[in-house]
């Protein structure tokens, strides 16, 4: 018999990892009324939500011994995995009926791996990374990718409505990770090409502002053009999502396709760029920030 769906006011969530990303997640269910304990590895962003009513959890096995369903936002495959089977961690606490939802971005075949575990000790698990940046977890607004069977997501589904705007399950568990590593594939390669083609115009003496508002609104319009081509216009690389997360991402994209024979070429430079932004301690700037190389690097950020 399949568990209901979970109910603001009836089933406790569980909150682990409360980053640029996940506090706010957060803070948008606890808003809509779910019960919710929450843990992270910095005290303050736990007390603020304690603030707004939620409960501390102690650690992982804890939260889960406490939740009906546990939603984990960590920043990379080996926080998942420790999380999930170090001490303290899910498994020592996992029972039937208890549904992980790992909004992470992290590895598919990782993913599928401890969606097994999982399933052995009756837990459903579903993927649900995430895309929207910062702005999207504050508004709610969230473009949610989801991998599960058709009772786990039917149950996560009012909790993911919460947290997003666009919900979309892909397919069985891990075709969310897969769908993830395509967006931040795409994403990389416009944010390289955007910057390429703003580097161009100010090269050659043309104003990059109104080359950008002339490709605006024509076939290279794209929301990568419109966000982060105002940032590199105004050379503003406060992060919205770091150069160094989508490093991590752009990683698990290019061994995903590996893995299934399929080239990324178009990849390969925004990798690059990425990399050069961390090795020269710049990775925590915005992605956008791959303008910084494309423009000479003459120009560094305020």
């Amino acid at each position: 018999m399949s568990e209901p769906p979970l109910t603001a006011g009836r089933d406790r969530i569980g909150f682990i990892g409360l980053g640029i990303m996940g506090r706010p997640m957060a803070l948008n269910l606890l808003h809509a009324g779910y019960n919710l304990v929450v843990h992270s590895r910095s005290r303050g962003p736990v007390d603020a939500l304690v603030a707004e009513g939620a409960e501390r959890g102690a650690g992982p096995a804890d939260v889960a011994a406490r939740s009906d369903a546990v939603i984990t936002m960590l920043p990379d495959t080996p926080d998942l995995e420790r999380v999930v089977r170090g001490p303290g961690g899910l498994l020592e606490a996992s029972r039937p009926g208890l549904l992980l939802i790992d909004m992470s971005t992290v590895d598919p075949i990782a993913t599928r791996g401890i969606a097994e575990e999982m399933r052995a000790r009756g837990v459903g698990m579903v993927d649900a990374p995430v895309s929207g940046g910062e702005q999207g977890a504050i508004g709610g607004t969230l473009s949610i990718m989801v991998g599960g069977g058709e009772a786990d997501v039917a149950r996560a589904r009012p909790v993911l409505d919460v947290l997003g705007a666009k919900v979309v399950h892909i397919g069985e568990v891990g075709a969310g990770q897969v769908a993830k590593a395509a967006n931040q594939l795409v994403v990389g390669a416009t944010i390289e090409a955007v910057a390429e083609a703003l580097a161009l115009a100010t090269a050659a003496g043309v104003d990059p502002a109104k080359v950008r508002e002339a490709l605006l609104g024509g076939f290279a319009a794209s929301r990568i053009l419109e966000v982060h081509g105002q940032r590199m216009l105004d050379r503003s690389f406060s992060p919205g999502f770091r150069a160094r997360l989508h490093l991590k991402d752009a990683g698990i994209a290019r061994r995903s396709a590996a893995a299934y024979g399929v080239p990324t070429p178009a990849l390969e430079a925004a990798l690059a760029g990425f990399q050069q932004l961390v090795d020269s301690d710049r990775g925590d700037l915005d992605h956008s920030a791959l303008f910084l190389l494309a423009d000479g690097g003459a120009h560094e950020e305020p």
